[in-house]
C-alpha cells in the first residue's frame, strides 16, 4: 500500500527538524497528529429535518467519510430543543484518511479562504491539540456553489500526541499549515 505525500514527508523532513529543534533522544517522543475530528453544527435542524441531511451530504463531500449525527446532550426550552434531537455531525478521520485531509486543507482549502492572513497562532488547548474553525463551506473544492442550500461552518480539530502547545506549534509549521505572523 503506497503511503500519502504527507506522510512520507513527516517521516522524511518533520521528524529529524522536531528531534534537533527540541532534542529527543528517542524517535518515539517525536508528536505526530493521531486524528483530525471535523464537526458541524446545524442549530436550526430541530425545526426541519432536510437541513441536517444536507449539512450531512456536504461534510460527507468534504471528508469522503459518511459522517455520525450528533445529538443534544440536555433540553434548553429556550432553544426548543429537547434532549436526543439530532443537531449536527462529526466525522473522525485516522491514518492515510487524515493524512490526505490534512495536505487538502493546508494546500487547497485555506488559500481559498476570502482575505486570508493565517490561521490564528493562539488555538490551541494547553495539551497539544490544534482547534479551527472555517466559516462557509464553499471553501473546499468538493462542494459546488450551485447545489448548497445554506452557508454553514465547520470546526476542524487536530488532536496530536504532542505535551505542549510549542510542539505542537513546531509539528503543525513543519507540516505546512499557515499560521499568522505577528508584527
Amino acid at each position: 500500500m503506497t503511503t500519502t505525500r504527507l506522510k512520507e514527508h513527516y517521516k522524511s523532513k518533520v521528524i529529524p527538524a522536531l528531534r534537533k529543534r527540541f532534542e529527543y533522544t528517542n524517535p518515539h517522543q517525536v508528536p505526530k497528529m493521531v486524528k483530525i475530528v471535523v464537526s458541524m453544527g446545524v442549530g436550526i435542524a430541530t425545526q426541519n429535518k432536510a437541513i441536517l441531511d444536507n449539512a450531512v451530504k456536504d461534510m460527507e463531500l468534504i471528508t469522503g467519510r459518511k459522517p455520525i449525527i450528533t445529538k443534544a446532550r440536555k433540553s434548553i426550552s429556550n432553544f426548543k430543543l429537547r434532549q436526543g434531537m439530532p443537531i449536527g455531525c462529526k466525522v473522525t478521520l485516522r491514518d492515510d484518511v487524515m493524512y490526505e485531509f490534512f495536505d487538502r486543507l493546508v494546500s487547497i482549502t485555506i488559500p481559498r479562504i476570502r482575505d486570508f492572513r493565517g490561521v490564528p497562532a493562539d488555538a490551541f488547548d494547553g495539551r497539544g491539540n490544534y482547534s479551527m474553525g472555517i466559516k462557509e463551506q464553499t471553501v473546499f473544492p468538493e462542494i459546488e456553489y450551485d447545489k448548497i442550500d445554506a452557508i454553514r461552518g465547520l470546526n476542524i480539530t487536530i488532536v496530536t500526541t504532542a505535551n505542549t502547545d510549542e510542539e505542537c506549534r513546531e509539528l503543525l509549521r513543519e507540516m505546512g499549515m499557515p499560521f499568522e505572523r505577528k508584527e
